[in-house]
């Protein structure tokens, strides 16, 4: 089967079909190219939603990543941009085996095509002249075939005629033999251009047009070829990164079966426990029994009056938002009260709890941490003596780096100058002093809490208080058991006494009752306050609202818009009009 022999006639159509060849692959050229664009986009996208979720530096999100199932959500995103890698390597891989070489094959087979067909026109061309050589041959002959016959019947005609002279007759007879003679040679010619056309004919249809169409046979077959290589090639390199791209979800899994839920538990509780003990049980009070009240720590009044003398469990109450406003308001005081309670003798640490409410309420964050609970605030402290520690280091290999540059200069003069290095020496040496001077604060502050947090073995967890025996016992409540001597005073010492009512002022406007504050005027905000820490109240330019506390030097003001919203705004943002009968309208110092 072969084009020469089948096609011999259809050379233009053949020309279109090799055409419509090209035009094929050039089409399955764009589609691969199309498919890798889709490639390289769908990568794109991918790492970009990877890069969306990703933790951000420096920040509390990336604390939330010790958690082993935030752990499998980074892994996972961590996967999905080396799942991203391979389309990626998809689209390089057909661009550079597929795209590239199929538009250079492209260009070979246009040149290739072009030459072929340009012999086949060249043959055409030369056949079609041999073929009018032949006709003009022809036609020369046949004229002078009638001419000679012409010539012929002239001189038959002069010679028969009596009146016709003898010269006349024979220059017809030489005209006819010249005629003759013509033809004959017209025929030789003819005859001889025949066999060549024939010849020629003969080499064009069955030798140059075979050779060239069977050419273009083999030149459209190699195409053919070359699109099945190139569409198998498609399917290799998309099924090469299939492994990579399984061990990527294979890696989610994985990452998957890794989330603890035992240890994400045992996390939060490191990060979120306090240090404190809970409060225990609230004691029977009876009121049957006649004795003199004193401000005392088995009670969660203040000392403000006999309107808050009592917590009253029963009736509707408001009381301070902060600092534990998602808590239950009565188990909130409890653990302050409790708090207040169990520092009795130890007055820097009622102070370091004061100072934690107060920096709640105000939104502080002290150098010391002393804002956080016992607990966190170990851990912060920790974390900054390992941070400057690490610093210290960094700056000790500095200065060891320095040093040794330095011996060389001493050693090798033409290197450099060693007197150059001393400013350097002497700022990196100040450097680690001042780092260590400041880990050295750190940890006498880490060692103090260290100091202070309760014992965790199993005889500590047996006792009842939090501190050694030799605090008075003390029972986990609100309420602590006194014995109360035959006069109904306490029997507690005097300096225990003190130290509660001390206590007490101190924390007075950090935890009121649940009885609500009396107005004690009115004040009208000058600026627009957006309250988003916890305690505080919004307030927009011009409106009048009740104020309830005044400003005792820190800066804040109690005020009171209706029955249920009340917080604390800054002083300055607002002009207080204080009602002088008020109760309680005065400043507590």
């Amino acid at each position: 089967m072969s084009w020469g022999t089948e096609l011999w006639d259809q050379f233009d159509n053949l020309e279109k079909h090799t055409q419509w060849g090209i035009d094929i692959l050039e089409k399955y050229i764009k589609f691969v190219k199309e498919r890798t664009e889709i490639e390289l986009s769908y990568a794109k996208q991918l790492r970009n939603l990877s890069k969306k979720y990703q933790p951000k530096k420096n920040s509390k999100e990336e604390e939330e990543y010790r958690y082993t199932a935030c752990k499998a959500f980074l892994s996972t995103l961590n996967e999905m941009n080396d799942y991203a890698g391979q389309h990626e390597v998809i689209s390089e891989n057909m661009t550079s085996q597929i795209t590239v070489e199929l538009a250079r094959y492209v260009q070979e087979l246009k040149q290739e095509r072009k030459s072929h067909f340009h012999d086949g026109r060249k043959a055409q061309q030369h056949i079609e002249t041999c073929w009018k050589q032949l006709e003009s041959s022809k036609r020369r002959f046949e004229r002078d075939c009638k001419e000679a016959d012409r010539a012929q019947q002239y001189f038959e005609k002069m010679d028969a005629d009596i009146n016709v002279t003898k010269a006349d007759v024979e220059k017809a007879r030489q005209q006819a033999q010249m005629r003759h003679q013509m033809a004959e040679d017209s025929k030789a010619d003819y005859s001889s251009i025949l066999q060549k056309f024939n010849h020629e004919q003969h080499e064009y249809y069955h030798t140059h047009i075979p050779n060239i169409f069977q050419k273009i046979q083999e030149m459209e077959e190699r195409r053919i070829v070359r699109i099945g290589e190139s569409v198998k090639t498609y399917a290799e390199l998309d099924r090469q990164v299939i492994p990579i791209i399984g061990k990527c979800l294979d890696g989610i899994v994985k990452a998957a079966e890794s989330i603890d839920p035992k240890n994400d538990s045992q996390l939060a509780i490191e990060a979120y426990k306090s240090g404190f003990e809970p409060p225990g049980d609230i004691e029977f009070e009876d009121y049957t029994q006649p004795m003199k009240r004193t401000v005392s720590d088995n009670s969660l009044s203040n000392s403000r009056g006999e309107s808050k003398s009592e917590l009253k469990f029963g009736g509707k109450s408001k009381g301070k938002l902060w600092p534990f406003i998602k808590k239950n308001k009565t188990q909130s005081l409890c653990f302050h009260k409790e708090l207040m309670k169990r520092t009795i003798g130890k007055p820097t640490y009622a102070f370091e709890a004061r100072d934690y409410v107060l920096s709640l309420k105000l939104g502080a964050t002290p150098e010391d941490f002393s804002n956080l609970p016992p607990e966190q605030r170990r851990k912060k402290l920790q974390q900054k003596v390992d941070e400057l520690n690490k610093e210290i280091q960094k700056e000790m290999d500095q200065r060891d780096a320095i040093t040794k540059m330095k011996d060389v200069y001493l050693k090798n003069p033409q290197m450099g100058d060693p007197a150059s290095l001393d400013h350097k020496l002497a700022e990196v040496s100040q450097n680690i002093e001042k780092l260590r001077l400041e880990a050295q604060k750190f940890e006498a502050w880490l060692a103090e809490v260290e100091g202070r947090l309760p014992a965790r073995s199993e005889q500590a967890r047996r006792q009842s208080g939090m501190y050694d025996v030799q605090n008075p016992p003390a029972v986990n409540s609100c309420a602590q058991d006194r014995e109360s001597s035959p006069d109904g005073s306490y029997t507690e010492e005097q300096s225990q006494e003190s130290e509660v009512k001390v206590l007490a002022t101190d924390f007075d406007d950090e935890f009121d009752d649940e009885e609500s504050l009396p107005a004690i005027g009115t004040c009208k905000a000058l600026y627009t306050f957006e309250g988003q820490n916890e305690g505080t109240i919004s307030v927009v330019e011009g409106e009048t609202v009740y104020v309830i506390e005044e400003d005792k030097g820190d800066g804040w003001t109690r005020i009171r818009r209706n029955e249920d919203e009340e917080g604390y705004v800054p002083t300055s943002y607002v002009e207080v009009y204080l009602d002088k009968n008020a109760k309680g309208a005065k400043t507590y110092i």
